[in-house]
């Protein structure tokens, strides 16, 4: 059940995230979570959408190198301890968080996590046998 996020490998100078966010902006895209991570000389804009098929393809058009590929989305409750619960879950499973980003929708006393890990699949079964609630791509135009 893992959904798609579009990864935009971005020049690390003035002006390129805003080019990008415009790209977004006249493209309607609504952006339901972001990240973005840098280095000396470039950065990856991480983001997750409702269509990420098809915005892929409309941004690599606009001359950006992006790719689509696999995370996990999981809800949590927004308290104390919960994310520290769930990596605990996954470190003692054999599974490694490459990277993660959280965002809140509209649903109160909840969380959401974008995780990157080892074998997907795997971490998945760990998450839902656990009974931590994982969303699909329909899942995230609800929230």
């Amino acid at each position: 059940m893992a959904i798609k996020q579009i990864s935009i490998f971005l020049e690390n100078k003035q002006g390129t995230l805003v080019q990008i966010t415009q790209v977004f902006a006249d493209l309607k895209i609504n952006l339901k979570a972001m990240s973005l991570a840098d280095s000396t000389d470039f950065g990856i804009a991480r983001i997750i959408v409702d269509n990420p098929d098809e915005i892929v393809t409309k941004i690599q058009q606009k001359d950006y190198i992006a790719k689509v590929n696999d995370v996990i989305a999981i809800e949590i409750p927004d308290e104390t301890g919960s994310l520290n619960s769930i990596l605990k879950l996954l470190a003692e499973n054999g599974r490694n968080v490459e990277y993660m980003y959280g965002f809140t929708g509209k649903k109160t006393n909840s969380a959401y996590m974008i995780m990157r890990t080892t074998d997907i699949e795997k971490a998945e079964v760990v998450l839902k046998n656990a009974g931590i609630k994982t969303l699909d791509q329909k899942d995230l135009g609800e929230i």
